[in-house]
C-alpha cells in the first residue's frame, strides 16, 4: 500500500478485543438450552456475523420463527452478564489508535454486536471514545456482515470519505467480503481465530498477527 488512507474502519470483536471464544461459548449453551446440538467448530467458522445471518446457518427458517427471537436474547443475557466481564483487549490497540491519530486520520468502528456491547468495549473496556470518530453497531444495518451494510453505514459517518479513501481492520473472512461489497480494503487479523491463508483467499490486502504487530508494521505498510 503506497499511502496512507484517509480513514480507518476497524471491527471489534476479535480485532481490538479476544472475545470470539467467549461467543461461541455463549451460542453453544443458547442452542443448547432449545435442544440443538453442533461442534464446536461449526459455531465457530460463523464467528463474524450477526445473529441475523448467523442463526440460518443452523435453524430452519420454521425453527427462527418458532424461538429464533429468544434463543437470541438469551445469548445476549448470558454473554454481557458471565462473558462480557471475561473479555480483554488485544495488546496496543490505544497505541495504534493513537498512532493513526497521529497521522491524523480518521477512526470509525464498525461492529455486528449489540449496541451495549460495542459501547461497553469502546468506553469502558478499551477506553478509546477519545480517539474514535463514531462507530456503528447492528442496529444501524438491517443486515450484518457479510452484507456490506455496516460498512456503508461507517462510510456515511466519515463526511465524504470515499470507499477508496478508507481501509477496514477485521479478523474474519466476512469482514473482509463485507468490506469488499462496500469497496473498501481489508488489512486482516489472525488473533481472531482465522488463518492467514484463508483471509488472503476472501481477499485481505495484508496479514497481521494482532493489533500489536499492525502497529510495528505501520510506518513500513503505509508510506506517504
Amino acid at each position: 500500500m503506497n499511502s496512507v488512507p484517509c480513514a480507518f474502519i476497524f471491527d471489534i470483536d476479535g480485532t481490538l478485543v479476544d472475545s470470539n471464544e467467549l461467543h461461541v461459548d455463549s451460542w453453544d449453551r443458547a442452542f443448547r438450552k432449545f435442544g440443538k446440538t453442533f461442534s464446536r467448530e461449526q459455531l465457530r467458522a460463523q464467528i463474524g456475523k450477526g445473529t441475523d445471518q448467523y442463526l440460518p446457518e443452523f435453524l430452519t427458517r420454521e425453527e427462527i420463527e418458532r424461538f429464533g427471537k429468544e434463543l437470541d436474547e438469551y445469548r445476549s443475557e448470558i454473554f454481557r452478564k458471565e462473558y462480557l466481564p471475561r473479555v480483554k483487549p488485544f495488546p496496543k490497540v490505544r497505541e495504534l489508535l493513537e498512532r493513526i491519530r497521529a497521522d491524523e486520520k480518521k477512526i470509525v468502528l464498525a461492529s455486528s454486536g449489540k449496541k451495549e456491547d460495542t459501547k461497553f468495549y469502546i468506553e469502558k473496556l478499551l477506553k478509546i471514545d477519545n480517539l474514535i470518530d463514531d462507530y456503528t453497531c447492528a442496529d444501524d444495518a438491517d443486515r450484518s456482515k457479510p452484507a456490506p451494510d455496516i460498512f456503508t453505514a461507517a462510510l456515511e459517518k466519515l463526511d465524504g470519505v470515499s470507499p477508496n479513501d478508507a481501509v477496514t481492520v477485521g479478523d474474519t473472512r466476512f469482514d473482509v467480503e463485507g468490506a469488499a461489497k462496500a469497496g473498501m480494503r481489508t488489512i486482516a487479523l489472525t488473533c481472531g481465530g482465522t488463518d492467514a491463508d484463508t483471509l488472503r483467499r476472501a481477499g485481505a490486502i495484508a496479514v497481521f498477527r494482532d493489533p500489536a504487530d499492525l502497529l510495528q508494521n505501520y510506518q513500513t505498510l503505509f508510506r506517504e
